[in-house]
């Protein structure tokens, strides 16, 4: 028990969220440089020749310089075994950020210092407070020119409701940015331009009592600035409180530049010793100890053709508790049987590896065979465990899917269900046709691109999106109820989903209430449940 209990406890899985463009994928790039996972970062945003953001690892991300779906990143630093789980910041993808933010302990909000909290910055917040994680803030791009920093840490206050902790300070920024003072150490930390994507950067640390050391590093002016801020900062700004951190109610906030690599390191290191160790999870009223239970896990995520050679299809599982072991059956909870997980391997992007074991707090790939479904429970076969599914987000903007070539129905009718397994669409049939006419529901309009992209280079099928002006849906949630018997609105579609449950879609939100009026009895929900 010792053994497994000291491995859990080394681990640390958080997710990193940010509006696009703040910086995410390099800070994570950087994260593995510094754990030896890389040897240089790449180029996230460079020309086609350019190397590409290794945890970019879908074509369509590679030439459009985003990320459209979410990665696993593990490695090894300081004696810490860490998982990262990288996601989009499009919030056209926000579905599937908000389903990796159940399988991590902890998040790191990245927020641009020119541009401050931003609209999908605010939509994650309120993810992460919906799971009440800690979350740690690292405020980037302090080479270029910044926002005043006090009005920064009030806007995250204000803006998101949650209380800030700086645990440094930046000293400047643009071009006379000098550095960073670590509030605790009572220390300056002078900046200077690395070669980018690599460690190596020349950092002086002086004693902030050492006055003289102090202004010839960073000038008169920026000292007395400093020592008026420190002043400021220590009479008026909440006090670290680990307690409150865990609880999601403060944030401690970093400065720095994750493109020339500054800051990063100390961000590190600080958060890695104030984030938590593996949380325990709930199951019906109980809840799971990550260390005195058994083997358990959950599916919260399935992506098919990761692999394009081998055609494969991958359920990602965040193990909960106790030790897996490749050898040894696990019972499927929603499937009703034993099985020996197939195939179990360490993520890396697109490069994997096939393991023996893992801990609480890893996140393994398992090959599926189409048997799982995102929020599906696994564990030993003498344990008895249901972890709570993950809530599926109602689709906001739909379109009629026609393929090209007909002759290619078999590969579409695949490609599609396959696509839809993995939650990023949602597929429905027009009432009364079945499959012959297919509806796809999404929840950002970007996920139309990524279907098509997909289709065409991962299934060889052509298809034409018709889009459709509905933008509510509702699932009828009372028994026996008719469909050709509903009185409906004139913009009011029947459509059935692949369960073969009743639906409908509406053009304006004010004829769900009118439908309601005109038919006693008829109940409506916003989510579909399994």
């Amino acid at each position: 028990m010792s053994v497994i209990k000291d491995e859990i406890n080394k681990r640390r899985t958080f997710a990193i969220i940010s509006h696009p463009d703040a910086g995410k994928t390099t800070l994570t790039e950087k994260f593995l440089l510094y754990g030896g996972a890389i040897n240089l970062a790449g180029s996230v945003k460079g020309k086609a020749t350019a190397r590409h953001a290794v945890s970019d690892w879908m074509e369509i991300e590679k030439e459009r310089g985003i990320s459209v779906t979410s990665s696993v990143l593990e490695f090894e630093y300081d004696g810490y075994h860490i998982n990262i789980l990288d996601t989009p910041g499009h919030q056209d993808f926000s579905e599937d950020t908000y389903r990796t933010l159940m399988a991590a302990d902890s998040a790191v909000m990245v927020i641009d210092a020119s541009k401050g909290v931003e609209a999908q910055t605010r939509k994650l917040f309120k993810v992460c407070g919906m799971r009440g994680i800690p979350i740690f803030t690292f405020i980037n791009k302090l080479d270029r020119d910044a926002n005043d920093t006090f009005e920064l840490l009030d806007e995250i206050e204000k803006e998101l409701g949650i209380a800030t902790c700086p645990v440094n300070w930046p000293i400047g920024c643009g071009k006379n940015f000098k550095g960073v003072y670590d509030r605790q150490k009572r220390e300056v930390i002078t900046y200077s331009d690395t070669q980018k994507g690599t460690k190596e950067g020349e950092t002086t640390v002086i004693p902030i009592e050492d006055d003289t050391a102090v202004i010839n590093a960073i000038g008169q002016e920026r000292h007395d600035i400093l020592s008026d801020e420190i002043e400021l900062l220590d009479g008026a700004s909440a006090e670290y409180d680990l307690d409150a951190v865990q609880a999601g109610k403060l944030t401690p906030v970093f400065f720095g530049s994750a493109l020339t690599n500054f800051g990063v390191e100390v961000f590190l290191q600080y958060f890695l010793k104030m984030t938590t160790t593996p949380l325990p999870r709930k199951s019906g009223e109980e809840m799971i100890d990550p260390v005195t239970h058994d083997f358990s896990a959950f599916v919260f995520k399935i992506q098919a053709n990761m692999n394009k050679a081998h055609r494969d299809r991958i359920a990602f599982m965040r193990i909960c508790s106790g030790k897996f072991e490749a050898a040894k059956e696990v019972k499927h909870i929603q499937g009703g049987r034993t099985l020996r997980l197939s195939q179990p391997q360490q993520i890396m992007a697109d490069s994997r590896k096939i393991l023996d074991e893992a801990y609480a707090g890893d996140i393994i790939g398992v090959f599926d065979p189409g048997i799982f479904s995102i929020g599906d429970t696994v564990c030993a076969p003498s344990e008895d465990i249901v972890y709570e599914g993950i809530p599926t987000f109602a689709p906001e903007h739909f379109a009629r899917v026609r393929q090209v070539d007909t002759m290619k129905r078999k590969q579409f009718v695949k490609g599609i269900e396959q696509i839809a397994k993995e939650g990023a669409i949602q597929i429905f049939q027009e009432y009364n046709t079945g499959m012959e006419e297919i509806i796809v529901g999404v929840v950002g309009v970007l996920q139309f691109d990524v279907l098509k992209y997909r289709l065409e280079n991962e299934y060889n099928v052509e298809i034409k999106l018709e889009p459709l002006p509905y933008e509510h849906i509702r699932w009828i949630t009372s028994e026996g109820t008719d469909l050709d018997k509903i009185t409906g609105t004139s913009d009011m579609k029947k459509i059935k989903d692949l369960k073969d449950r009743p639906l409908l879609l509406f053009i304006n939100a004010w004829s769900v209430g009118m439908v309601l009026d005109r038919n006693p009895g008829l109940e409506l929900a916003e989510f579909g449940t399994d």
